[in-house]
């Protein structure tokens, strides 16, 4: 297998890119998982990428991880965001999980490429992911769980979930866990159907989850800790990334548009040239905002209580919504100097895929719901 530990990253993605750029069209068309393109993350060693190097990982840091979903996001967004997904929940077992256990289960992760989704929403809870009703169940060192997902991301195709739920049947909504939920040992029954617009290939139905496994897969911290200082800040600096991939290709496409006309006209730049200045401005917020947030989870990352700050989460919060709402923003720019050509579905020039990804960002995750936490948030900050 080989692996991105013993040579840099961006060498060893160059095949992972050549295969998502192959199945990309496919994959959005189809409305299929990407298989092929998944199988070029786990044969390229990425899946572990982010694993500490004791147990056999990459330990990449939130910058090199997001320089790897820009990446692919640029060739694959559905692929893109698979893989920012399954990162949040790795980054998760391995900075909470404090158990021999938990140490076992990050060097599986890296020795048999396991992809590692999520159950964190819960119908019937308003899309708060920081309440459940759904509760742990306990027999001895034996625990069930069953939960009525809205949502699991590529959770068919998936070897874990991280679930969340309520420690016991006595505790309040607020009070969760983060449980590892292993097939074969998980049942999934599909409740939903998955034919959207964009991330096509995400895969993301909804499921009734009934899982048994043992209290040693429940991560050591609570999950409001998890969320705070690690999943919640994580999954917005990479679906950022992501998102910035998706601007990445959009913009290179303008890009060409706008040479192809000032080739035609030497020394005379055309009135498009000047759209394309306006938009890398916009383009260059965005790579501002995306890594900008990535270097300052760096800094605080081994502290809890600046990560567990009102500051800091009112930043990261807005870090999604200021990424979701620049992408759609620099796509759309891009389809305007693109012009027909952009608008073609059937051209090299065709943004509309760029376009229904790029919507996504603002919906799937809604920035209503953020900007709702956010005004809660913001009556209470003192700021600096």
């Amino acid at each position: 297998m080989t692996t991105v530990y013993e040579s840099s990253i961006d060498q060893s993605i160059t095949d992972v890119l050549a295969v998502l750029r192959t199945y990309a069209d496919e994959v959005d068309r189809d409305a299929r998982f990407p298989t092929e393109s998944v199988d070029a993350l786990r044969d390229a060693g990425l899946l572990g990428v982010g694993i500490p190097r004791e147990f056999g990982g990459g330990g990449a840091t939130l910058t090199d991880i997001a320089r790897i979903s820009r990446a692919l996001g640029a060739e694959c967004a559905s692929t893109a965001m698979i893989f920012v997904m399954h990162q949040s929940q790795v980054l998760s077992i391995v900075r909470h999980g404090k158990s021999d256990a938990m140490a076992d289960l990050q060097r599986r992760i890296v020795t048999d490429r396991i992809l590692v989704a999520s159950a964190t929403t819960e119908i019937n809870i308003g899309g708060d992911v920081r309440s459940s009703s759904c509760a742990v169940e306990y027999d001895g060192e034996q625990i069930t769980l069953s939960k009525n997902a809205p949502v699991i991301s590529y959770g068919e195709y998936a070897q874990i979930v991280l679930a969340t739920a309520r420690r016991s049947v006595d505790s309040p909504p607020s009070d969760q866990v983060l449980v590892v939920c292993e097939k074969p040992d998980v049942t999934l029954v599909k409740t939903g159907t998955w034919d959207t617009l964009g991330f096509r290939g995400t895969c993301s139905p909804g499921f009734m989850l009934d899982a048994r496994t043992t209290t040693s897969n429940i991560l050591g911290d609570n999950y409001g800790d998890i969320s705070a200082q690690t999943m919640l800040p994580v999954a917005h600096v990479l679906w950022g990334s992501a998102w910035l991939g998706i601007a990445d290709a959009a913009v290179t496409k303008a890009r060409k548009s706008v040479q192809k006309a000032a080739r035609k006209t030497p020394g005379t730049p055309p009135p498009s040239a000047l759209r394309l200045a306006e938009l890398m401005v916009v383009h260059e917020q965005l790579v501002d905002t995306v890594f900008g947030a990535a270097a300052k989870f760096e800094a605080v990352s081994d502290s809890p209580a600046e990560l567990g700050a009102i500051g800091f989460a009112l930043k990261i919060n807005n870090v999604k919504v200021t990424a979701s709402t620049l992408v759609i923003d620099i796509v759309g720019k891009a389809l305007q100097i693109c012009g027909i050509s952009g608008y073609r579905q059937d051209g090299e020039m065709s943004i509309g895929r760029h376009l229904r990804d790029a919507h996504g960002s603002a919906i799937m995750v809604s920035n209503e719901r953020i900007l709702g936490h956010n005004s809660q948030l913001s009556l209470v900050y003192k700021g600096k």
